[in-house]
């Protein structure tokens, strides 16, 4: 159970580096809005966790060690749950609607002479992102005023 759960944080992160940042996306994916809070709370909040959990202790004392504790634990574990969702959605498979749409994205790539695969029957949001990665490399601007 731990290897799953370490994989599946490794591929959100993965899925993550891949992903192109660009706010037209974000009407049509929610990845865009969760990425920017992962990659915002990664490095805020070990530092949160650290002063809500000191403000416990210098508030309420020792004896609150164990809420203090598990408040510590909350603040840490966001950014886990951001990249651990990153993961399991890389992972699951297409709608029909955008697999439709990203083959017509691969093949118009393809006749710019882009080397892109089409998306299989058994494609995934990973093979998604790598072809918008492709495509907002290569693609002017006009085209994505069009969505």
């Amino acid at each position: 159970m731990s290897i799953f759960v370490l994989k599946t944080l490794g591929e959100g992160r993965r899925y993550m580096k891949t992903w192109p940042m660009v706010r037209q996306l974000s009407f049509y994916f929610p990845e865009y809005r969760v990425m920017r809070a992962t990659q915002i709370a990664l490095p805020l909040m070990p530092l949160l966790a650290v002063l809500a959990g000191a403000s416990q202790l210098y508030l309420h004392g020792w004896d609150h060690l164990p809420q203090a504790i598990t408040i510590a634990l909350f603040f840490i574990s966001l950014p886990i749950q951001g990249l651990l969702w990153l993961g399991w959605r890389s992972a699951h498979p297409l709608p029909l609607s955008l697999l439709d749409w990203g083959n017509q994205l691969s093949t118009k790539l393809a006749q710019m002479g882009v080397n892109c695969r089409p998306l299989g029957a058994k494609a995934c949001y990973f093979d998604m992102a790598l072809i918008l990665k492709a495509a907002f490399e290569c693609l002017d601007a006009s085209y994505w005023e069009e969505l």
